[in-house]
């Protein structure tokens, strides 16, 4: 995957050395309630996500999650911020856009530029038709962002949580290309 740029961030691939921030990002009260606790406590734990998730997505599909990072004004070294790019879940029929942030850099518009930038160069660079997103219906901030990003709302849909526990009703969204 190449790396991307928009105004004021740098989209990357994730590596190894970024398991310090993933370790932050994925226990960040945000992430355990909307997206869900992935067991990540340890810096080892992190390593291993970006291994046997990140990475193989990667090698698997071809593309993943960019680690996003708020470029340095002055050229000074950029700021992991969050995460953005494309998930190809097996329980859903289409590729769909995935986006995590630090709580302490929302509210800034760098969902939007990171996921913009995203949703360009997928449609600049691959033959996706259609791209999906989901969410929980009472995430405001991430149906206040897919809306603005132009995707519609096509109702609800059920699908197994992570951990194998049941079900859970999500919002399913989806973009034409």
């Amino acid at each position: 995957m190449e790396e991307l740029e928009a105004k004021r961030l740098l989209l990357r691939e994730v590596c190894l050395g970024d398991a310090e921030f993933i370790l932050q990002l994925t226990n960040e009260p945000g992430w355990l309630r909307f997206i869900g606790d992935k067991n990540i406590a340890s810096l080892e734990d992190a390593e291993a996500y970006i291994e046997e998730s990140i990475i193989a997505s990667y090698r698997k599909n071809g593309f993943g999650i960019w680690l996003v990072e708020l470029r340095g004004s002055d050229g000074s070294q950029a700021l992991p911020i969050g995460t953005c790019g494309l998930i190809n879940r097996p329980t859903l029929k289409d590729v769909d856009l995935g986006f995590a942030f630090l709580a302490s850099h929302a509210g800034h518009g760098y969902a939007f530029e990171a996921a913009r930038a995203v949703i360009d160069y997928v449609k600049k660079t691959s033959e996706l038709t259609r791209l999906l997103a989901i969410t929980l219906p009472d995430n405001e901030r991430s149906i206040n962002l897919l809306s603005k990003l132009g995707f519609k709302n096509k109702g609800t849909i059920e699908l197994p949580i992570a951990d194998g526990t049941g079900k859970e009703t999500l919002l399913l969204f989806d973009q034409s290309l």
